[in-house]
């Protein structure tokens, strides 16, 4: 591979996690493909290595999403929890005045 073949891969790997990072994932993936051929020509071995780092990059940002928004969810219930818990004890209050 030669040095400026490299420098334009990792410019491309570059933009490809930048994309995935703002994630733009059809733009990433086309973009990872272009790059993976181009490697493929050079070095077979390298680009098998790269796809199994970006197939596992992608799994972890699936599984990231994921959880985000089951923190979401679970924010949001607790936000409505504690929203009736205020409210119960309001009524409880008001109650225990009129009697």
């Amino acid at each position: 591979m030669t040095p400026t073949l490299s420098a334009d891969a990792t410019c491309v790997l570059q933009n490809c996690l930048a994309l995935l990072n703002k994630q733009h994932y059809t733009e990433a993936n086309q973009a990872f493909r272009a790059l993976q051929t181009q490697l493929a020509i050079e070095n077979p071995v390298a680009a098998r290595l790269v796809e199994l780092l970006w197939t596992e990059l992608l799994a972890a940002q699936r599984s990231t999403t994921i959880w985000q928004q089951i923190c979401d969810a679970e924010r949001g219930l607790t936000e409505q929890m504690a929203a009736s818990h205020f409210q119960l004890q309001q009524n409880y209050l008001r109650l225990m005045q009129e009697q």
